[in-house]
Order: C-alpha cells, then structure tokens, then sequence
C-alpha cells in the first residue's frame, strides 16, 4: 500500500485530499475516505493538505491505527 487514512477521518471528511489528488486514488467509504493502493503515485500531496493529519506512508502508521490498514485493505480488495 502506498498512503493510509486513518481513524480521525471518520469523524472529520474534510476531502481536502480529494480535491488535490492528482490520479484521484480517493474513496469515500461507508464512513471515511480510503486511498486506493492500485492507484496511488505517492505524491503525498493528501498528507500534506489534510487538516487533522490523518494520513500516513503505509509503513509510518501508527501502531494503535493499524486496523485502518486493514480496513483499506477490505475495501479495496475484498470481492
């Protein structure tokens, strides 16, 4: 995977990671936004703007946020 959202988006969705994606790799689930891994360029263009710092690089997430890897996971690639 390329870059994670994690848990505090669930309650902001700000989408300012949407509008400044330039391969618009950005989901919005059931109850966040998710990056598709398949589509991502890693710009970090998303880290950068987004305004509660709920996102990291795959391997920078912390460890009490690692259930939202495997949520990104389930919603990209679970059929």
């Amino acid at each position: 995977m390329a870059f994670v959202i994690t848990s505090p988006c669930m309650h902001e969705q700000a989408a300012d990671c949407v509008d400044v994606c330039p391969v618009d790799c950005i989901e919005k689930g059931p109850d966040q936004f998710f990056i598709d891994p398949s589509r991502c360029i890693e710009c970090g263009m998303c880290e950068v703007v987004c305004p509660i710092g709920a996102i990291y690089q795959d391997f920078e997430v912390p460890e009490e946020e690692q259930t939202s890897v495997s949520r990104a996971k389930e919603f990209f690639f679970s059929s």
